[in-house]
């Protein structure tokens, strides 16, 4: 993701398009979409746009045709930083979404 933004960039459909079609075919997959930022910004606009990542894969997902009772998402804010926040680079790395499947 852009900083600050919560579209998704093009390069990431070919990875969601792999997650929805691996998804249509496991009926009892249930799939946790996390979004996550980086430190820029204060807490409550982080959390906000980290919902907002989330909840753009979701539609991407549901779009897709993974029906959306199947699919849960949750925004972190700036909590779980992958690395610290003390460079573009590992801003740009904790600005993401992560999976985790049920």
């Amino acid at each position: 993701f852009r900083s600050g933004r919560a579209d998704l960039n093009p390069s990431s459909t070919a990875t969601l398009d792999r997650l929805a079609s691996v998804a249509k075919s496991c009926d009892d997959f249930r799939i946790a979409i996390e979004g996550h930022t980086d430190s820029s910004g204060s807490r409550a606009l982080n959390q906000n746009l980290s919902e907002a990542r989330a909840q753009a894969v979701v539609a991407y997902l549901q779009n897709a045709g993974v029906p959306v009772e199947r699919l849960k998402a949750i925004g972190f804010g700036e909590t779980k930083p992958l690395v610290p926040n003390n460079s573009r680079a590992n801003k740009a790395k904790n600005r993401r979404i992560e999976f985790s499947v049920n």
